[in-house]
């Protein structure tokens, strides 16, 4: 395969911005409404080149990422090519490409359901259907449990599941008639991808390998599956954020990649504009914008894909410029409201002069980028009571059995155990030790942690997952020979992650 050449790399002032607004910008992210929101990494693009970019230490820029629903975006090119070559229309009726799945007396709306509606979210059900669909996602995702899959397999163990998703989905009553009513529906992007998979007899990887993929020099990604080998569609990506760059710099140039021509004009034009009125469902004023086919629209006349915690492909048109970002946090539109504040009003229309103020200090800054690391001393005094001893867990959250840690004075060995066996992680002080686990059920899983002695008897430990967007706090509270830990999750979906896990000496 002939390789692709990287982004090239320009700077703020040359591309007409000035770094101190980036540099804003970055510390207005940095002193986010809640201390645990994890930013990871970006890249501001500008007239085509790399205007400023950096990722939060642990997190690297060669990492593959979970995208989420930015997936959607991937999905609705590939159908938009599939039209292209005549393999479907944006009217055909979802039903034609399912006889075998469909319910013996279809109701009206299903029969009016069109493929412009998955595209839009617009199906005319009530409600997101996801979760009925999605009933075996624990067995062939890694999106189970922040802390480890096997919780979320355990707790839909009982279950039964049907592994005809696209028959699940065609079951499920379409309330209103489509076209008429918003609802975020991953599943219909899902359907999406099925409907691909009848047509071509291949996956969605398959399909946009050579068309995509292969051009904007995306190495083949990993994109989850459902239990018959159908991509998900809507979500279950894995890519890199330039990957995410060179994706969303492809559709600000209408379709064209390094003189080639991707994606049809007409086909970028339509996915991105005003299809649905989302006011209805949404509340954020981002998500309130309208929605195009799996693309968002947003207020400045701009549009984004985007996915949960912080996954975002902005392209901003107007000032030719794409910004692409990955993350781990609660709120999402509180980041778009500090592009629209720093980045966006800073625009110029003309290169600035190189030796512009700021320019050196942002630079400094972007190589130091870090998540917080814990804030304390490297040992306690108290700390040999409690080294290499394993104490005993009651039941958790966590699945752990037990637990030990051997404290050194600047890098501790903290030691999970369950019923697998040990999980050693090394933790660094005031600075990220790299290593792998498999604690979380993924073979090898790169990690890294770092820790300090908040108290004489708390030791604090931050554990990142850089192929993930994961990055807890745990608190060791020690009391003779009781251990209680304190859990602080940057994102979870699961309030039961901040129950406090107790243990006592083993004997």
């Amino acid at each position: 395969m002939t390789s692709v050449p990287p982004l090239k790399r320009s700077n703020p002032e040359t591309e007409g911005i000035p770094s101190t607004a980036v540099l804003e910008f970055i510390r207005s992210l940095e002193r986010h409404v809640h201390p645990m929101d994890a930013v990871q990494g970006f890249m501001l693009l500008r007239h085509g080149n790399v205007a400023a970019e950096g990722w939060w230490a642990p997190y690297r820029p060669q990492s593959p990422h979970p995208l989420y629903s930015l997936s959607k975006s991937f999905t609705s090119t590939a159908i938009g090519l599939a039209v292209q070559e005549g393999l479907l229309t944006v009217d055909d009726p979802v039903l034609n490409f399912f006889p075998d799945e469909a319910p013996p007396d279809p109701s009206q709306n299903l029969r009016a359901m069109r493929v412009r509606h998955l595209l839009s979210m617009n199906t005319g059900h009530k409600a997101d259907t996801t979760a009925a669909v999605f009933q075996q996602l624990h067995q062939v995702s890694p999106f189970g449990h922040w802390l480890h899959k096997r919780n979320y397999a355990e707790k839909h163990a009982q279950e039964p599941a049907e592994e005809n998703w696209p028959k699940v989905f065609l079951s499920l009553p379409v309330e209103y008639e489509p076209g008429t009513w918003f609802v975020y529906n991953t599943a219909a992007t899902y359907l999406l991808s099925a409907i691909l998979a009848k047509l071509t007899g291949e996956s969605l990887v398959e399909y946009l390998e050579p068309r995509l993929f292969a051009p904007l020099g995306i190495e083949k990604p990993h994109w989850e599956t459902d239990p018959r080998g159908i991509i998900l569609g809507g979500t279950g990506l894995h890519a890199k954020t330039e990957d995410i760059a060179g994706f969303g710099q492809m559709y600000l140039q209408r379709g064209m990649w390094n003189g080639q021509r991707l994606v049809p004009e007409d086909w970028i034009a339509e996915a991105t504009k005003f299809h649905s009125d989302n006011s209805n469902t949404q509340t954020n004023p981002d998500w309130t914008a309208g929605y195009g086919y799996q693309f968002w629209r947003c207020r400045p006349n701009c549009y984004r894909g985007d996915g949960a915690f912080g996954q975002y492909c902005l392209v901003m048109p107007e000032q030719d410029a794409v910004l692409a970002m990955i993350g781990g946090l609660q709120n999402m539109q509180t980041v778009l409201d500090k592009v629209w504040q720093h980045l966006l009003p800073a625009m110029e229309p003309k290169t600035l002069p190189a030796e512009a103020k700021g320019y050196g200090a942002l630079r400094e800054k972007l190589a130091a980028l870090s998540l917080p690391l814990p804030k304390g001393q490297p040992s306690s005094s108290s700390m040999g009571q409690w080294s290499g001893k394993t104490y005993q867990l009651e039941a958790n959250f966590l699945r752990l059995d037990g637990i030990a840690a051997e404290f050194g004075d600047h890098q501790t060995t903290l030691i999970l155990r369950d019923e697998r066996g040990d999980h050693p992680i090394q933790v660094g002080y005031d600075a990220w030790l790299n290593g792998t686990t498999n604690f979380r059920g993924y073979a090898n899983e790169p990690v890294s942690a770092a820790g300090a002695w908040t108290a004489e008897d708390c030791y604090e430990v931050r554990v990142c997952y850089p192929h993930s967007f994961f990055c807890p706090v745990l608190r060791f509270h020690y009391r003779s020979g009781d251990l209680q830990i304190e859990v602080e999750p940057n994102v979870t979906w699961d309030l039961s992650t901040t129950t406090p896990i107790r243990g006592h000496l083993a004997s």
